[in-house]
């Protein structure tokens, strides 16, 4: 009883002496091999080359701020709760007088973070965000050899932020120990 129509009759027959030699799949593996060789190569010199990138692409996130350059997040958390792979860390604090054209409501993310490791981009923190505060964009995330610096804070994330504004990961995780209120 026949099951399936992929079966295949083997034929066995006997190799003739040139063909024991194996001398005919040697040189058609060459043949294959020589193709290859002068085929245009499918990596790309990166720095001086840059690779196409869709335009649905992915990368590294970014927090928005409004028109009047506040922070559009309110630490609702519904980021961290959607994120399927639970990179998204918030803490959120209550804005204090005189803070107001920094943050937009009375609550806002003290310490938001991302551990870039975790994270799998997804999008999903993007959709669930009802502030549009935070956005995937097109930029790679750059390689490092340190575990610490792909735990991305808002010192990283914000947009706007000059790098003499930015704050070290060693100080970012000893305000969040300590339970102070990080600077920003």
């Amino acid at each position: 009883m026949q099951l399936t129509n992929r079966s295949k009759v083997i034929n066995k027959k006997k190799l003739n002496w040139v063909e024991s030699l194996y001398l005919p799949a040697i040189f058609s593996g060459m043949i294959i091999t020589i193709k290859h060789f002068f085929k245009k190569a499918a990596t790309t010199r990166y720095p001086e080359e840059k690779r196409y990138i869709a335009p649905v692409y992915r990368g590294v996130h970014v927090l928005k701020r409004n028109d009047k350059g506040q922070e559009n997040c309110t630490a609702c958390g519904l980021c961290a709760v959607s994120c399927p792979a639970e990179a998204i860390t918030i803490v959120a604090a209550e804005r204090q007088k005189g803070e107001e054209h920094l943050y937009k409501k009375e609550k806002y993310a003290a310490m938001y973070e991302i551990n870039m490791l975790r994270c799998i981009f997804c999008g999903i923190c993007e959709e669930a965000c009802p502030e549009d505060s935070i956005y995937l964009t097109d930029r790679i995330l750059p390689s490092n050899y340190q575990r610490n610096n792909f735990i991305y804070g808002k010192d990283l994330l914000v947009e706007g932020i000059k790098p003499e504004e930015r704050i070290d990961i060693g100080v970012r995780k000893k305000h969040y120990e300590m339970n102070e209120k990080p600077r920003v």
